[in-house]
């Protein structure tokens, strides 16, 4: 993907209508957003239940003097803009689209801005809007340690937790108990209700292992400053004898809901699992999209890149882990017949069947044009082997419609004998 000239492959006529239409002030970001937010609503109506991911990354633009509208990052020399996306998975693991997501650039040092953990507060508000639009589907906000916010949790009371939260704690919280007391010392008092058992993937210089964590639950009210306070249900989830040399795995969780027993500790701790999708679609959109290469002069240029890249990095994310979790069904539900008959002519060097084939085989063939050699004990496809071979099934489909259009017929070479 890349540049935009990379990207419009049509020579500088496309490239110059491509600079057109970002230069275009009609074409809104939230607009573009909003309409891949109507079949993406449709999708979250199919589910009794989903995720709404939220997290923020930094949007690195340093050295692009040109570049109108930056803002610092973590210092003045480093120039760009963060984003914090709401990405909606299902609960086994489907991404389903992209609902929302704020955008700023920081001011200078000194000058008044706004404060950035509104951006929080606001997703949790913009998923309770969402929830009222699919009433039959339960819609509960994720985040790490940095959406634990006592704003967001005041506002879901307020807002009658039109969605569920489920956030992870960085702040030892204060109780409304005659003691003062504490929140993680409230749930460490608590017995253990059980273990759960998974496999966590290697991660760094972290080797692939299986993690037992024993459970501990608590019901408990926050502190206020008089009247009574909101309640939580606090979980605690501790690898209590990790491997040698091995960092234990712990997680403490918050939610609104009022949590009893372990099969429902087991599900939340699930749920907040998933929360890595976030971080492999940063990784789509850094890696596979590179949105930081992207050569524009304006950030309003850039807004509107970025709301196209948004859409087409769920879009990779989407059919990995649909394969992963459909292969059985029928590969029409994301490939046009274009695409999939073209990448099966290619792979197999013959006519594609006239029944379509399922997902899985063609998310392999696909995966397979972007280096994934499927052998016996080789991982499901990732990211990069997808976005690397749908961009060349993308060049292999305009290539076949090129040839059928111009009616194209090569000659039969005879072969040369030695």
């Amino acid at each position: 993907m890349a540049s935009v000239p990379n990207v419009c492959g049509g020579g500088w006529a496309e490239t110059k209508a491509a600079y057109r239409l970002l230069d275009n002030a009609r074409l809104d970001f939230r607009e573009v957003l909003r309409a891949h937010s109507v079949p993406t609503l449709e999708r979250i109506r199919q589910q009794s239940r989903v995720l709404c991911l939220q997290d923020t990354t930094e949007l690195d633009y340093s050295g692009r003097p040109s570049m109108a509208g930056l803002g610092r990052l973590n210092y003045e020399q480093r120039q760009g803009l963060y984003l914090h996306p709401t990405l909606v998975i299902s609960e086994a693991g489907v991404a389903l689209g992209v609902t929302d997501c704020w955008h700023w650039a920081r001011l200078p040092k000194g000058e008044p801005d706004l404060a950035e953990s509104l951006r929080w507060v606001e997703g949790y508000e913009r998923v309770a809007e969402m929830a009222a639009l699919a009433p039959e589907t339960r819609l509960v906000y994720v985040a790490d340690r940095e959406g634990d916010l006592r704003a967001l949790i005041d506002r879901a009371e307020q807002l009658g937790f039109a969605a569920d939260y489920l956030i992870r704690v960085q702040h030892d919280r204060k109780l409304n108990d005659p003691l003062d007391g504490k929140l993680r010392a409230a749930v460490e008092a608590q017995p253990v209700l059980g273990t759960i058992a998974f496999d966590l993937p290697a991660g760094g210089n972290r080797p692939a292992r299986q993690v037992t964590q024993t459970i501990r639950l608590a019901r408990v009210e926050l502190k206020t400053r008089s009247g009574p306070g909101p309640q939580v249900t606090v979980i605690l989830a501790r690898e209590e004898a990790p491997p040698e040399g091995q960092e234990a795995v712990e997680w403490c969780l918050i939610t609104n809901e009022e949590i009893t027993t372990l099969e429902q500790a087991r599900a939340r701790i699930e749920w907040y699992r998933k929360r890595w999708w976030i971080e492999v679609y940063f990784r789509i959109l850094k890696s596979g999209c590179r949105i930081e290469a992207l050569q524009l002069r304006t950030r309003e240029r850039l807004e509107r890149a970025l709301v196209l890249y948004l859409i087409v990095a769920w879009r990779i994310l989407m059919l990995m882990t649909l394969g992963r979790e459909h292969p059985e069904w029928c590969c029409e539900v994301v490939f046009s017949v274009e695409e999939w008959q073209t990448a099966w002519a290619i792979h197999h060097r013959t006519p594609p069947p006239a029944t379509p084939p399922d997902l899985g085989a063609i998310v392999r063939i696909v995966a397979g044009f972007g280096g994934w050699l499927g052998r016996k004990n080789d991982p499901p496809p990732g990211p990069k082997a997808l976005w690397q071979g749908m961009t060349k099934l993308s060049a292999y489909v305009e290539a076949v419609t090129a040839i059928r259009a111009a009616e194209i017929k090569f000659p039969q070479r005879k072969r040369i004998r030695h």
